[in-house]
């Protein structure tokens, strides 16, 4: 039987087994063959294009398929070789010269070389390129002070920079640095994201559309050649049909787990893990029109919502309360001498009258789940009674994460005061760069959804990343988040400790702070 056919009979079987859990109260464990892992995902992937993608959802599928110049060292976000051996930094910090691998092919046979590294980045940085098209790369922020790539010999490769960028290393590490098979894009254009060919442990298998993308061993890989025969990553976007999969035995690794489903995986037969890592799920305010555009009802909102009654009853204790923009797990660059907003619905009312606003009306965007949402339709609603205890008029709308996120994106303008949000994230740069800074509004390419523009938090995020002493990124992002915390463009809502569950025939397996899914040492018997 092929790997594609047991595939079909194997979900199949699977939601037989959910049913079966469902109905009757008793375990009715699906049987998945071994070497194949079958993954539950929040949702299906937007795209497997790694330049053309921005949710962790999506990225956990292309860590596997694809890599980098560097990468994050497992355990930790501190950037280490992985397809170039090693780099040189010139001394003003604006030339990066890479030495690569030599003994690297793409899943299609073609080389990995210099040439292929420069295709990657000038498709994405230039528009004059031929296959820029084949975007938009709405994470080339992260590369926007790259001003050239050469290709210096067949396996050197050397970036210059407009200026010193201290996030460089740890962007490359990042999925949108992940490196993509120049000949599959020529061949498919505008289609690759639907044929994806990378250099990782893992090879592009098939993509069913709604039911799963399967990836199979790469057994021409330079390194380490994959325990896993396959990976099947399922979209199942209503979380208790996902718990009741696993405990049907239809999956055999879960992620993200809602936190009242953790006390359903303790005994033997499963395996709970839990990882710190840089997350805040915040609420983004339209700044543009509305309620929200008055700097006193935005406070009155992050006033009127009990974060700690969101932390301890509906995550059940698996998060903080978030203080600012700024996740605590960058310990160096938090500013641990703010505190967060406390309740205070009567200082909320307050805030309320002073601004003039009586009963303010409010459309409230909930997304059914993704990456790193938490329990969004539950939170959304304890957000919805807080608000209401103190005047506002709250209605919420519902969509599915793909469809959230086409909506949310774009820009808030026109459509809602307020909207949910998460971001998993590298540096202390990334997060408040795309989407705090004026000049990342919706129209020019960023994530500023909610239209906030500070000059002053402009200039201390663009000194900060040019900055080359880690202590002086340190000072100017304090300053910057007193300065938003003040403004309170957001709410700030929590900080996660991700989590995931397998069952006992998973082996190997560990979370990382980057929250990437990293499966190429995982074995399943």
């Amino acid at each position: 039987m092929t790997l594609f056919n047991w595939t079909r009979r194997g979900l199949a079987a699977a939601a037989t087994g959910a049913v079966l859990t469902l109905g009757l109260g008793a375990p009715a464990q699906a049987q998945t063959p071994p070497g194949v892992l079958i993954v539950g995902q929040i949702a299906e992937p937007k795209s497997l294009d790694p330049a053309a993608v921005t949710a962790v959802n999506d990225f956990r599928i292309l860590v596997n398929l694809y890599e980098g110049l560097v990468r994050y060292a497992p355990g930790t976000l501190e950037v280490e070789p992985h397809l170039a051996t090693d780099w040189e930094i010139s001394e003003d910090g604006t030339v990066y010269t890479f030495t690569l691998r030599e003994d690297v092919t793409f899943h299609d046979g073609t080389p990995f070389n210099a040439e292929a590294v420069k295709f990657n980045f000038d498709r994405m940085l230039n528009e004059d390129h031929p296959y820029h098209d084949t975007g938009p790369f709405p994470l080339s922020f992260n590369f926007s002070a790259v001003e050239s790539t050469e290709a210096v010999d067949e396996y050197t490769v050397e970036f210059t920079l407009s200026e010193p960028f201290a996030p460089f290393l740890s962007n490359l590490a990042y999925p949108t640095g992940l490196l993509v098979s120049p000949a599959a894009v020529e061949a498919n254009g505008q289609d690759y994201g639907r044929n994806p060919v990378g250099t990782g442990p893992f090879q592009f298998g098939e993509w069913r559309s709604n039911e799963a993308v399967v990836l199979e061993r790469n057994a021409d890989y330079w390194g380490d050649e994959a325990p896993l025969e396959a990976v099947v990553f399922r979209p199942i976007t209503d979380a208790n049909t996902r718990v009741a999969e696993m405990l049907a035995g239809g999956i055999d690794l879960m992620v993200e787990v809602p936190p009242t489903s953790l006390g359903q995986f303790e005994g033997e037969q499963f395996q709970v893990y839990e990882q710190a890592g840089p997350h805040l799920w915040f609420l983004i305010l339209n700044m543009r029109e509305g309620p929200f555009e008055n700097q006193l009802v935005r406070q009155a909102a992050n006033y009127a919502i009990d974060k700690e009654a969101i932390v301890n009853d509906v995550l059940e204790g698996t998060a903080e309360v978030a203080t600012g923009p700024t996740p605590p797990a960058f310990n160096w660059a938090y500013n641990e001498e703010l505190d967060p907003y406390p309740h205070d619905p009567e200082r909320a009312r307050e805030l309320l009258a002073e601004a003039g606003m009586e009963n303010p009306e409010v459309t409230f965007y909930v997304t059914e789940g993704g990456s790193g949402m938490l329990d969004p339709v539950a939170m959304g609603t304890a957000i919805q009674a807080d608000l209401a205890e103190v005047g506002f008029d709250v209605t919420i709308e519902t969509y599915e994460w793909n469809t959230f996120l086409g909506e949310v994106n774009p820009g808030l303008e026109g459509k809602a005061d307020m909207a949910e949000m998460a971001w998993m994230t590298n540096d202390p740069d990334t997060l408040p760069y795309l989407t705090l800074r004026s000049e990342a509004m919706p129209d020019q390419g960023g994530f500023n959804s909610g239209y906030y523009s500070n000059e002053e938090v402009d200039r201390l995020l663009q000194e900060a990343r040019t900055a080359t002493s880690q202590e002086r990124r340190a000072e100017l992002y304090k300053e910057m988040q007193e300065i938003v915390v003040e403004d309170a463009p957001w709410v700030f809502v929590a900080n996660w400790k991700q989590n995931a569950v397998t069952n006992d025939r998973v082996e190997n397996f560990s979370l990382e702070p980057s929250f990437l899914l990293m499966l190429g040492d995982v074995e399943k018997n």
